[in-house]
């Protein structure tokens, strides 16, 4: 069924959409988007906690995603196992849970606890980022709606941790 769902999304492939998607794709790798926007939250007093908040929840996803989840589930990407070439560098490492997900529903989840407007943007931005993961034929769509609900968890527990912790 999921190889299914990712065979419709690839029928609504064009040139436009596979730019657009692989800049998003590219945006997410190694997190580097929203490393870059935790450290300009860290630079101003005002938005300090939440850069602190979005670095905690980048740490918890390499720590729970990466280092645990990953390497125990072990699915192979789809690209792979149903041999369908790609448009962007093939990524290293296993499908599940979507790493570029998780990371983007944590960032956005912790902007929206801090500030509902702007998470708004944020999560508007996660979804097209987990989307351009199916998009490439990088992950299932399982890999995706895992990624969320382990993105939206760490950035729920990150939030409550530098609430508790951390006087700014």
């Amino acid at each position: 069924m999921e190889i299914n769902i990712l065979n419709e999304i690839a029928k609504i492939h064009n040139p436009f959409l596979d730019k657009i998607m692989s800049i998003m794709s590219a945006l997410g790798s190694g997190g580097i988007v929203f490393i870059i926007i935790s450290v300009i939250f860290l630079l101003n007093k005002k938005t300090r906690k939440l850069g602190l908040t979005i670095s905690l929840s980048l740490m918890l996803c390499a720590i729970i995603g990466n280092g645990i989840l990953k390497p125990y589930f072990s699915r192979i990407r789809p690209y792979i196992e149903h041999s369908v070439p790609i448009i962007v560098n093939p990524p290293s490492g296993y499908s599940f849970p979507s790493g570029h997900t998780y990371s983007a529903f944590a960032a956005a989840t912790a902007v929206y606890l801090n500030n509902k407007k702007w998470g708004v943007v944020f999560f508007i931005f996660a979804f097209i980022m987990g989307f351009s993961r199916m998009y490439l034929y990088v992950h299932y769509p399982t890999d995706v709606l895992a990624g969320i609900v382990l993105g939206i968890i760490i950035g729920i527990i990150s939030n409550k941790i530098i609430e508790k912790t951390v006087k700014v």
